[in-house]
């Protein structure tokens, strides 16, 4: 079931968004993921929240700006169930999803975005806090 958050599953965003890095983004240096972890509800505040129940139990979620999805992450313990498709295509089809962008260096989600109809337009050095992590940015095929 995709549904809207609330502010109030803001802790337990957090707890998925740390699962989900530990298993993807073995390149972040352990400073900056403290970093992005404490900062990590201020960007909540940016975007649209959707969530994703399984069993009952919040285990995804996903940020929009605009047509951008600015996040997607889902909780290691439910990776490979279609949970991050099934978000993607609801983007997709009723949020007019059109762009995103992907750490370089976590290539199962450049993969991942490439499968779902994204192909990579550009790159950056570092991505939106001047870290030097490589950033593509990916827009949808139609």
């Amino acid at each position: 079931m995709i549904r809207t958050i609330d502010t109030t599953e803001f802790p337990r965003l957090i707890e998925i968004w740390e699962s989900a890095v530990l298993a993807t983004h073995d390149f972040l240096k352990p400073a900056d993921f403290e970093y992005y972890k404490e900062n990590l509800p201020t960007y909540f505040s940016f975007v649209q929240l959707w969530g994703y129940e399984y069993e009952g139990k919040l285990v995804g979620f996903m940020g929009i700006a605009s047509t951008s999805l600015e996040m997607l992450f889902i909780d290691a313990a439910v990776r490979g169930k279609g949970i991050g498709k099934a978000l993607i295509q609801y983007g997709i089809e009723k949020q007019n999803i059109t762009e995103v962008e992907v750490n370089e260096q976590n290539q199962q989600a450049v993969g991942f975005y490439n499968h779902l109809g994204f192909e990579i337009v550009s790159r950056s050095e570092v991505d939106g806090q001047g870290k030097p992590y490589p950033v593509l940015q990916l827009h949808l095929v139609q």
